[in-house]
């Protein structure tokens, strides 16, 4: 909640614009700051401070709800709880599809279809509800190109000027990449904060507005001890590995490590088994076991 811009608190739009240049922005920005800060950057009084403190502090810190509570709201909302993959089998595995609220990764090396399911997932989230889909639009962003990693802090608006059910970014290993050279010292302590910043950030915006956030993800693979990366990220091999080959020599693994690892909510992994045919793996998931679906790419996108 902390990640909440001042602009949707109830602060005038004259205030949150001084505030904003002088980069107070969000309720982290001003909470921060200590009343004689804030009376030198507003002009207010030592009261008026006061008042706007225990405003901005109440967005950030609602009442207690029980968990019976919350979970009595959540099924009575009007907006869906899943996005369903149109994929049968692996929709009723993850009991409805795609989770709205949560980050769903993708994973897995070059070609198999990581593009193909997220451009699925934004066909069907504008479908209307009657047909499956979340009747909203879509911010789709493609890190691969020139992309910076400031850009994510706009989505809060993005979603709600735009009216967007469904966030992707394809892909998070990309902007992390841009952003850090693994091998200085010290980046990898540096990288691991901004892990923990972007999943905060984004898992905000997936509980806020209960819409699915779908991201892809490069792999690893770890070889007799060794960890080389196809992502050019040096990351520990996590618990959610693969063996490849029958040797069990070597495993690959998503990149960036345990850090974003334990930040993803569900994690789908997609590998080669011939040149033909693929699999879909559910690796991570909170309502789901493991499983496995054979799947191949035609006209249409993925099938079963």
């Amino acid at each position: 909640m902390a990640s909440k811009k001042l602009r949707r608190v109830g602060l005038s739009p004259e205030l949150c614009d001084r505030l904003s240049r002088h980069r107070i922005v969000t309720c982290q920005d001003f909470l921060c700051l200590s009343p004689l800060e804030l009376m030198k950057v507003t002009g207010l009084s030592y009261q008026g401070v006061h008042e706007l403190l225990c405003m901005v502090s109440k967005a950030c810190a609602p009442q207690m709800k029980t968990a019976y509570a919350m979970k009595t709201q959540r099924c009575a909302a009007l907006s869906p709880a899943f996005l369903p993959t149109t994929l049968p089998a692996l929709d009723e595995a993850l009991r409805g599809g795609v989770a709205c609220g949560s980050l769903t990764e993708i994973t897995g090396p070059p070609g198999c279809g990581k593009t193909q399911f997220c451009i699925m997932m934004s066909i069907l989230a504008t479908l209307p509800t009657d047909m499956g889909g979340l009747e909203g639009a879509v911010v789709y962003i493609d890190t691969e190109s020139a992309f910076s990693a400031e850009r994510i802090e706009s989505l809060e608006e993005e979603i709600i000027s735009k009216g967007v059910k469904l966030v992707i970014i394809d892909s998070v290993a990309s902007v992390v990449r841009k952003e850090f050279d693994t091998q200085l010292q010290g980046n990898i302590k540096e990288r691991n904060k901004f892990l923990a910043r972007e999943a905060s950030l984004l898992k905000y915006v997936a509980e806020e507005f209960s819409i699915p956030v779908i991201l892809t993800n490069q792999i690893t693979t770890h070889l007799s001890g060794a960890l080389t990366s196809q992502a050019d990220l040096v990351s520990p091999a996590d618990d959610l590995s693969l063996s490849e080959g029958s040797s069990g020599s070597s495993c690959v693994t998503a990149a960036l490590g345990n850090t974003w690892s334990h930040n993803v909510n569900t994690r789908l992994i997609l590998q080669y088994l011939d040149s033909k045919r693929r699999q879909i793996l559910i690796a991570k998931s909170p309502v789901a076991p493991f499983a496995s679906f054979v799947y191949t790419i035609k006209d249409e996108g993925l099938v079963l």
